[in-house]
């Protein structure tokens, strides 16, 4: 699925919202593009068109998998797992922080451009303008990622260790989401991929350092979830703002649909993570572990 001659670009006949041919890569002068970065987006796009109810098989054999885990584990002694946990972790921090390092230029980019803030931030959220192919090829990755990410519940289950319906839930909505939408290519994906990768980086070093042992300050942990909550926000106010343009008949590039699954997906993270938030660090449970320290 690859052009059939430079400046001609691969449309497939199956696409659900693309009657025009994929908005050009830049080669950006902000930054240099390593050889192995240089994928077709158009062909990705097409192979998601096709392939992204995979995510729905994904999701069915993951939850299959890790509740039977748990029946399986319900008499028996909690697996250590110590070394493997902290080369997961680690693994994740990395990729994670090579993500944020390779997509976060871009979105500088637009924010330097000499045009007033507003059009700035329209054109961030709306339009896939200045768009390089260093955030091509780690926007695939981190759309790829969210399938290897559900073997942290693995982790979970095989030490015995709580599982939470928002730990569950949010691997498997990210997953459907960025699988689904990936052919239509939303540029609102922009934010979420830079958000994601930065609080990733973090959250990912945080329980590989806690796996090898080494203590982290409670602050921290607290400080992971707040940028969580944040990107919440942020993912809210992003979808409403494009919701907005859709309702007055203004230029925004994305499905309406795909803005109302946003919100949804969004909202309810929203939620979730704030009563996590509330009952691990003031809730109940965490006062009486305050009086024990």
């Amino acid at each position: 699925m690859t052009s059939e001659s430079e400046g001609t670009r691969y449309v497939p006949e199956f696409s659900r919202y693309i009657p025009t041919p994929y908005d050009p890569v830049q080669d950006p002068t902000y930054l240099r593009v390593w050889g192995f970065e240089k994928v077709s987006l158009d062909y990705w796009r097409a192979w998601f068109a096709v392939n992204w109810p995979w995510c729905l098989v994904i999701s069915a054999v993951y939850l299959s998998i890790i509740f039977s885990i748990q029946l399986y584990m319900r008499n028996r002694p909690p697996l250590v797992l110590r070394k493997t946990l902290a080369l997961w972790n680690l693994f994740l921090a990395v990729f994670s922080f090579f993500g944020t390092i390779r997509t976060w230029p871009e979105m500088i980019h637009i924010f330097k451009q000499d045009t007033p803030l507003y059009d700035r931030f329209h054109n961030s959220v709306c339009q896939r303008t200045n768009h390089d192919q260093a955030a091509v090829f780690w926007g695939l990755l981190f759309t790829l990622s969210k399938a290897v990410e559900l073997g942290d519940t693995l982790f979970i289950v095989f030490r015995k260790q709580r599982l939470i319906f928002l730990h569950w839930y949010h691997h498997i909505t990210v997953l459907g989401y960025t699988w689904y939408t990936y052919e239509t290519y939303d540029a609102t994906s922009r934010w979420f991929m830079v958000m994601n990768y930065m609080v990733h980086t973090l959250m990912y070093t945080y329980y590989g350092l806690k796996s090898l042992g080494i203590r982290v300050p409670r602050a921290v942990a607290m400080l992971i979830t707040t940028l969580q909550l944040s990107q919440m926000i942020v993912g809210v106010t992003v979808n409403m703002y494009a919701r907005y343009l859709k309702s007055v008949g203004s230029d925004c590039l994305i499905p309406k649909s795909h803005i109302d699954m946003a919100l949804i997906m969004y909202g309810s993270y929203f939620v979730l993570f704030g009563q996590f938030f509330y009952n691990a660090y003031f809730g109940a449970r965490a006062r009486a572990a305050k009086k024990n320290i």
